[in-house]
């Protein structure tokens, strides 16, 4: 929770910052005299390294605001710069020999001097800029060396017993304070008199407090569980937004117990400080416990981790301590403020609090194992390995792995001495666990929503939405991790402001802002693109009288020149100069051109395909002796189906320059021919006739042209025949030769005419020959 408001004030500070970029106005100039007293003072600062990290992050501030205008001033009168030199370019060079007409070095002369007049001021903010930057990383540099050497500082042990009657003395003093302060203000008649007064009011907020403490999360668990088992599935989106009630109601409660008390006017000064931080603490302890109850929830069905349910209970328990005892180092802390022994006291009072947490982390990384082996061992090692299952259990296995190490290592440290190495080992590897919960549990919501809208699981198809969103959640836990292991918001800002100056490139600075542009242009186009190509191939093309292959040609080539004109577009839009690299662009485009001569030789063979079409998707064709169904005609290959229903690729160059056979160009017509022998002495006359019949009965057979039947010859066993004939649809040839064959074969029987086979009788002339060899080999043995 301290990195969560963190990051709020991060975005607050990142917020203040870009104020004076939007309020600045153009003609308004930059008071270069303030600047040069500002950076005096940091510089002198920084070269002293005196004044406290308060002191350095306040004036740090200062400077990054600065540094955000000079940003800003880099960019002004960039276009009549730019028109400037365009025109100096068309006037091109001075002549060697120094003569050229008057007019045209007049001219050259005035726009000289109207360059260098406008990139006088961007100079001087870019040099500003620079000295700026400078400061800021000096500044950073000092902060981050005090933070290490308090990170590093060896301290006195706390198995000190001398040092333990110190520390609990100041614990008591500082609680005594607080007490005494309480008894003096109730020793006051006037605030005696303002208590009773504000009694009903007292006792109201404290009724409530108590019904939203105590019961506020009981009935929102048995809301959320009469909704689980009433309701259908993919409702996991509302028991989730219901669950938060768990957090707010308590909350609510707590903050009600705390008007309480302040209305009754009885607490002094210190009490006041602690009475402001107990929404806070309570809000974490409620966080936390409603996080331990998401990720181990005694339901099976929604555990998010393979515990069983003794284990999952366990599991809770521990967090819900470790949440208290994050609470109790913050309660201490802010009591021993109050007086003037908190760097001795604070490791002692804060080492019982961290063995503690470090059995807990090291019970909770064991459990987190025996998760992970359960999964692995409860696996069907026939079943197909998922990958992200697999990265899951990795994940889980080092988590465990750095919790049990930490569960070690941080209570020694702060044994040994360096209680702020312990610390900061200890109670981040505690809001690390935490910012894990959230994050699957925000990913299990999103999957949950997802099958809400769709009704489809996010595991079980190819959907890349909910894969995005999941990186977006990731993403933005990044500056909360990194808040939690000690980034101070500076250096997030400091990112973010580097982020968005980008970065220069020859005379241009490009800024994410320039690709936002460029992406959102181009996005813009594309899906205008595809709606236009929606649009001719539902509504526009089916009215005309071209055919298929026609529409598919004009459809692709739209998309393609809709692509093309999106990305000029985008271009221009984002305002980006590409000639500064236009000379390395054209470097690197006489090696590229032989690396990809290839692929470009393709897209143009696609290119021709779709404008000659010789082959339409759909038609039957032949490629190097492979058949197939002309599935898609993309830009760099062709996809076809063969006729045993596996797809083979076929780079467009090969069907430009190579043979091809297309059986169905133009019509689905086609001519197939069946051959059959007959028996000598068979009445041909009569085969002949039987045969053209058959072919003439058959409805797949076209009459015109009249099929034919032909005597081709006398063959070694048989007198052979060959229908040729002509089908609607050459797609059913071969039904349609198997379909004739077997007609034949029934009618050739009922007409008692022989389809002969090749026979052959071997004759051994010496068969004796054969079996001399046995005879003789009988006699020897």
């Amino acid at each position: 929770m301290p990195a969560v408001l963190r990051l709020i004030a991060a975005a607050l500070l990142a917020l203040l910052a870009a104020l004076p970029l939007w309020a600045q106005e153009k003609e308004v100039p930059l008071d270069y005299e303030a600047w040069k007293t500002v950076a005096l003072r940091a510089e002198t600062a920084v070269e002293n390294a005196r004044a406290s990290s308060q002191v350095f992050e306040e004036l740090r501030l200062e400077i990054t605001d600065w540094r955000s205008l000079f940003l800003t001033a880099q960019s002004d009168d960039q276009e009549r710069i730019a028109t400037l030199r365009s025109q100096l370019e068309v006037l091109g060079p001075v002549p060697e020999d120094g003569v050229e007409a008057e007019e045209i070095s007049t001219r050259r002369v005035e726009l000289q001097e109207q360059l260098s007049r406008l990139r006088a001021p961007v100079l001087r903010a870019e040099e500003a800029y620079k000295r700026a930057d400078g400061i800021v990383g000096e500044i950073d540099g000092i902060i981050r060396a005090r933070q290490t050497d308090a990170l590093l500082a060896l301290g006195q042990s706390p198995l000190d017993p001398t040092q333990w009657p110190g520390a609990i003395e100041a614990l008591v003093s500082s609680t005594w304070s607080v007490w005494q302060e309480t008894v003096t203000s109730w020793n006051s008649e006037t605030l005696r008199a303002e208590f009773r007064q504000n009694l009903p009011l007292v006792l109201f907020l404290l009724a409530l407090a108590g019904f939203l403490v105590v019961r506020g999360r009981s009935w929102v668990l048995g809301f959320v569980r009469a909704m689980r088992d009433a309701t259908r599935p993919g409702t996991g989106v509302w028991t989730f937004l219901l669950s938060l009630g768990q957090i707010a109601l308590p909350l609510g409660g707590l903050i009600a117990l705390s008007a309480a008390v302040e209305a009754t006017g009885l607490l002094g000064l210190r009490g006041q400080l602690l009475l402001d931080n107990v929404p806070f603490w309570g809000a974490q302890i409620i966080v936390l416990r409603w996080l331990s109850d998401q990720i181990f929830p005694r339901n099976d069905e929604f555990a998010l981790v393979q515990l069983d349910a003794a284990r999952r209970a366990e599991a809770r328990f521990y967090s819900n301590i470790l949440a208290v005892i994050v609470v109790a180092r913050s309660v201490v802390e802010e009591l021993m403020s109050f007086g003037q022994t908190t760097d001795p006291a604070m490791p002692v009072l804060q080492f019982p609090l961290f063995v503690l947490a470090g059995v807990l982390l090291f019970r909770i990384g064991q459990m987190l194992l025996s998760s992970a082996a359960a999964e692995v061992e409860n696996k069907d090692d026939d079943a197909p390995q998922v990958e992200g299952h697999a990265f899951r259990l990795r994940v889980i296995r080092l988590m465990s792995r750095l919790l049990i190490l930490v569960a070690v290592v941080g209570p020694a440290m702060t044994a040994i001495g360096y209680a702020g190495a312990g610390r900061a080992l200890i109670i981040p590897s505690i809001w690390t666990m935490a910012l894990c919960g959230v994050m699957v549990i925000l990913l299990r919501f999103i999957s949950d929503l997802y099958y809400l809208i769709t009704r489809e699981r996010a595991s079980d198809g190819d959907s890349l939405i909910p894969v995005l969103l999941g990186f977006v959640v990731i993403v933005a836990a990044l500056p909360v991790l990194g808040l939690i292991w000690g980034a101070r918001v500076a250096d997030l800002t400091e990112l973010w402001s580097r982020f968005l100056g980008g970065f220069q490139l020859g005379e241009t600075r490009i800024s994410p802002t320039d690709f936002l542009t460029f992406a959102a242009v181009f996005i813009i186009g594309y899906s205008v693109t595809r709606l236009l190509q929606g649009g001719l191939r539902s509504s526009v093309l089916p009215r005309t009288k071209i055919d298929a292959g026609g529409q598919t040609a004009i459809v692709s080539g739209a998309g393609y020149v809709g692509i093309f004109l999106s990305a000029l577009i985008a271009v221009s839009s984002a305002g980006l100069d590409l000639s500064s690299v236009a000379i390395v662009a054209g470097a690197l485009s006489v090696g590229i051109g032989f690396g990809l001569q290839n692929i470009v030789s393709n897209f143009v063979s696609g290119i021709i395909l779709l404008i000659e079409r010789p082959i339409s998707e759909g038609d039957w064709i032949e490629v190097g002796g492979t058949h197939g169904t002309v599935k898609d005609i993309s830009v760099r290959s062709t996809r076809i189906e063969t006729f045993d229903r596996y797809e083979v690729i076929i780079p467009n160059a090969d069907l430009v320059s190579g043979t091809v056979s297309n059986y169905t160009r133009g019509n689905v017509t086609g001519r197939i021919m069946i051959e059959v022998g007959v028996a000598y002495g068979s009445d041909t006359r009569k085969v002949e006739r039987i045969l053209r019949n058959l072919a003439r009965g058959h409805d797949m057979i076209m009459s015109n042209p009249e099929p034919a039947v032909d005597f081709i010859g006398f063959g070694a066993d048989s007198l052979d025949f060959r229908i040729r004939a002509v089908l609607w649809d050459i797609g059913n040839g071969l039904s349609v030769r198997t379909e004739l064959r077997h007609q034949i074969v029934e009618r050739f029987a009922e007409e008692g005419i022989e389809i002969p086979f090749a026979q052959r009788d071997v004759w051994l002339r010496n068969p004796e020959a054969l079996r001399a060899p046995a005879d003789s080999g009988d006699e020897t043995a």
